[in-house]
């Protein structure tokens, strides 16, 4: 059996923990499952302790949030000397840890997704042009690496930096059946219910979502929002509600635990999504498993978790009108609505961790054969 190191900027018993962080983590448990050793690096929080175990996965925490991709990359090294490992796991969801610069052993990048410019609609000019800067050295410093990406979106990404696709594996991700699926017994608010669920952050362009849902009730005036989740944009967004009139129609629910937001979205009629650039989307499929339909951003990832016409719509990017309009063909179309239901709970089916992760396992053990099984 194989050794590996892997490296994240957090684990999933950080408290701001996301998509990225189940990713790796599905993955990691299950090469342990079969049988291989992984020792994974990630930044420290407050009351995390520096060594750890989860899931049979050795967890060694270094550093924090804000200096992981000077600290984590100095230990890993350290670790490397004295711990050879046939293959090294980098995962890309911030900024990069350039390892192939830093050690000998043969590095997989596993990339959710880039930032590219959106980064700027996130965070302040100087920090974002930090971010901005590191990615556009990923295809010079990981030019001989073979790539994992999420999504057909991501691999395009990679490939219009300079990444020969030939480079680029994609195997989508997995989801949860056992939560996010159709409760028995369960039914749907009598009031025509909209919800966006995630993280709260800028970038995300829960405004147009806001947006969209004042036009909506023009045409049903019942109709409300509510938005799960938490995050640095709440404040601004609460503000935003109020600026709109919208407070009586607009509710904030804090941080679910899993079990309420999955009997939410077995409750609620729709979910927008009106995010500029997604890894993937995992949001959309657990919307879907729950047999809820989808209006999103016509944009990358989105368009990948999304099948357009059939789990739900795309629409223009930015445009509260788009998405308005689709939201009332489904909520005032009720027939539509089932079948689109019914395709959303379909698709989502035939996404499992178990295919993710035996995918993900066979290019790993191909990248150790290839290298003489030496790691390097």
């Amino acid at each position: 059996m194989a050794k590996f190191v892997a490296v994240n900027w957090r684990d999933l018993k950080n408290p701001d923990a996301g998509g990225a962080e189940v990713h790796m983590h599905e993955i990691l448990r299950r090469l342990v499952t079969n049988g291989h050793e992984v020792t994974y690096f990630v930044s420290g929080y407050e009351g995390g302790s520096e060594e750890d175990e989860h899931d049979g996965i050795r967890i060694v925490r270094k550093g924090h949030w804000f200096n992981a991709n000077f600290v984590l990359p100095h230990h890993v090294r350290g670790f490397l000397k004295d711990h050879p490992a046939d293959l090294v796991l980098e995962d890309i969801n911030k900024i990069p840890f350039f390892l192939p610069r830093l050690t000998a052993h043969r590095v997989v990048p596993i990339i959710p997704h880039l930032f590219g410019t959106t980064v700027f609609r996130e965070t302040n000019p100087l920090f974002a042009a930090y971010v901005y800067f590191w990615e556009r050295l990923i295809p010079f410093v990981y030019n001989r690496c073979r790539f994992v990406v999420i999504s057909p979106s991501t691999k395009d990404d990679l490939v219009a930096r300079g990444i020969p696709a030939g480079q680029i594996d994609v195997v989508l991700c997995g989801l949860d059946h056992a939560t996010y699926r159709v409760l028995d017994g369960v039914e749907r608010f009598g009031k025509p219910t909209i919800i966006h669920f995630g993280r709260l952050r800028k970038y995300k362009s829960i405004d147009v979502v806001i947006d969209a849902v004042a036009l909506v009730r023009e045409r049903l005036p019942e109709a409300r929002l509510m938005i799960a989740g938490g995050g640095p944009e709440e404040r601004n967004l609460i503000d935003f509600v109020k600026r709109r009139g919208l407070t009586h129609a607009v509710q904030f629910l804090g941080t679910l635990e899993t079990s309420e937001l999955v009997k939410l979205l077995n409750r609620a009629h729709l979910f927008l999504n009106a995010s500029p650039k997604e890894g993937w989307g995992l949001t959309v499929v657990e919307a879907n498993a729950c047999g809820m339909p989808v209006v999103a951003s016509r944009r990358p990832g989105l368009q990948d978790s999304v099948k357009d016409g059939e789990t739900g719509y795309l629409v223009e990017y930015g445009n509260p009108r788009a998405f308005a309009d689709k939201a009332i063909e489904l909520l005032t179309d009720a027939e539509r609505w089932r079948r689109m239901s019914g395709a959303a709970v379909g698709w989502a089916r035939s996404l499992t961790w178990e295919r993710t992760g035996r995918e993900m396992e066979d290019i790993f053990l191909e990248e150790i054969q290839s290298a003489g099984g030496e790691g390097k």
